[in-house]
């Protein structure tokens, strides 16, 4: 079957700075077909599609829509050539409905027609198969069904090239697997579409062509059924790298962190948490599993000092050496600085990287100066020893930036993902609890964060590892903690359990109650 290029980029190239985040740049897009954009975190995938998308404009080259050349210097010149990008972080306004947003910004002749709008979004919705309500508020949905209004709004604007960062990223197996369905039907329809991920499994599933970036040049592209996972990290990063997760068994589990009855409602009133408890012990890598919103978030938040517990709630903390015997150190009811102040060295890498872990305006070393700042004399701080770190991190990761000093937020999600790690690592903690440590992560800085992880636990640290990679989570941990609509519905041994049973699990009181 002949191919035609419903987008053609030639030679384009892209500067910030004194980092060229794409050089020249040649890559085709063809119609009824699905391309996987691969590369390491920084190689210049998604600041590629943004100028496709008209957030950013190429320094060089030039862009073909169905072989014209065209100009693409807005988000609107970009809808008006038939493109249209999902971006990683949803764009919508919480309080409108679904068919509000996805109208949202159009020109409109006289009164604006919701009834009409809704009945052509039930229509694009019949056709590619996506289940959504016009009328529903965006504050009452789910994350899938926010990722389907981004899809029907530039499908509705009359999209024909469809571009998706880092779809499924927050989203389930069971959601992926309706994700990819719908976009299989648009393949279908002729629709041209580009997802970039670095999920090589989800590559090899739904992609027909590979295409690779590293640092910033275009490396070339295969179909996706003459290549495999290996080869294709091998091609991303220049070299063999070894997919292969280390280890090592538990040497002398102590418990550190003994949680009892923790009961969490979130601001609306809605039970979190519901009676959780375990323990985490010191030289393991403690899973937690669960399907999106089942309590992960608020279970870190609470231990971190950061959630308002029911009472009843107890979390015991036992530092290094401590005797089995001796009392804990209660947590509940302090503050995360009182918690740092009674000596507790704990470290906590958010869901949310720029909301709650960075300051986005501040580059690198004013991040580190966060975790430091007090630990100055007088009225001044040390800033040489944030700098230091993190010129250590920015080495020791491979962070893509133009210096220390330069704005998290205009780094790949990727890139400002290592600082906080870094940063968090670097604190040298005895409690370790990471909110998915490795989302928006290349393969090999993926295996990077897991073999830190893996050091951290040798050195005696408890690690609380909140994955969405069910594969990881058997591979990485030591023992897998199920939650269920803010229950804990099982504690397994990752070495001899399996997928299967931790998905039951993971879906376990949702079955009952559908039962009774």
């Amino acid at each position: 079957m002949e191919t035609v290029a419903a987008v053609q980029m030639k030679h384009v190239t892209k500067r910030f700075g004194s980092v060229i985040a794409n050089d020249s740049v040649s890559l085709d897009i063809n119609k009824g077909e699905i391309l996987s954009l691969l590369g390491e975190n920084g190689s210049g995938k998604t600041t590629l599609m943004n100028m496709l998308a008209g957030i950013y404009f190429p320094d060089k080259g030039e862009i073909l829509v169905n072989g014209s050349p065209v100009t693409i210097a807005s988000p609107k010149d970009a809808y008006e050539h038939g493109i249209g990008m999902i971006h990683q972080h949803f764009k919508l306004v919480d309080v409108f409905t679904a068919a509000e947003n996805i109208v949202l910004g159009l020109e409109h002749e006289g009164k604006l027609d919701l009834k009409s709008a809704s009945a052509k979004i039930t229509e694009i919705c019949k056709k590619y198969g996506f289940h959504i309500d016009p009328s529903k508020k965006v504050y009452d949905m789910s994350v899938s069904e926010k990722q389907t209004v981004e899809i029907v709004k530039v499908l509705y604007r009359g999209a024909e090239i469809l571009i998706l960062d880092e779809p499924t990223a927050v989203l389930t197996p069971q959601e992926t697997d309706r994700l990819f369905a719908v976009m299989r039907n648009m393949r279908s329809d002729g629709k041209a579409m580009v997802i970039i991920t670095h999920k090589l499994h989800e590559v090899m599933d739904v992609s027909d062509r590979v295409a690779v970036l590293r640092k910033g040049k275009y490396i070339g592209d295969v179909p996706t059924a003459s290549t495999n996972p290996q080869s294709l990290t091998d091609m991303m990063v220049g070299r063999a790298v070894t997919l292969n997760i280390d280890r090592p068994e538990p040497q002398n589990p102590t418990p550190r962190l003994e949680v009892q009855n923790v009961t969490v409602y979130d601001a609306m009133g809605v039970k979190r948490l519901d009676q959780v408890s375990f323990t985490a012990m010191g030289g393991e890598i403690l899973g937690i599993a669960g399907i999106a919103g089942s309590g992960q978030k608020e279970l870190l938040e609470s231990i971190a000092g950061l959630q308002p517990m029911q009472p009843g709630a107890s979390i015991l903390y036992r530092p290094l050496g401590t005797a089995p015997e001796a009392p804990g150190m209660e947590l509940v009811g302090k503050t995360p600085l009182q918690i740092k102040r009674a000596g507790v060295s704990l470290a906590f890498v958010p869901e949310d990287r720029l909301g709650m872990g960075l300051v986005g305006t501040m580059g690198m070393t004013g991040n580190m100066l966060l975790r430091s700042y007090r630990k100055g004399h007088g009225a001044f701080t040390d800033r040489k020893a944030p700098r230091k770190l993190a010129e250590q991190v920015k080495e020791e990761l491979d962070v893509i930036t133009p210096s220390v000093n330069f704005p998290v937020r205009r780094l790949s999600g990727g890139n400002v993902q290592k600082v906080l790690v870094g940063r968090e690592i670097a604190q040298e903690p005895t409690v370790l609890m990471t909110a998915y440590a490795v989302r928006g992560l290349d393969i090999n800085t993926s295996y990077t964060i897991y073999n830190l992880l893996t050091e951290q636990k040798m050195k005696g640290v408890a690690v609380v590892f909140v994955g969405e990679d069910l594969d990881v989570l058997l591979e990485l941990c030591d023992r897998i903690l199920v939650l269920c609509g803010g229950q804990v519905s099982g504690v397994v041994e990752a070495r001899t359990t399996t997928k299967e049973e931790v998905g039951l699990l993971m879906t376990r009181f949702k079955k009952e109650a559908a039962e009774v």
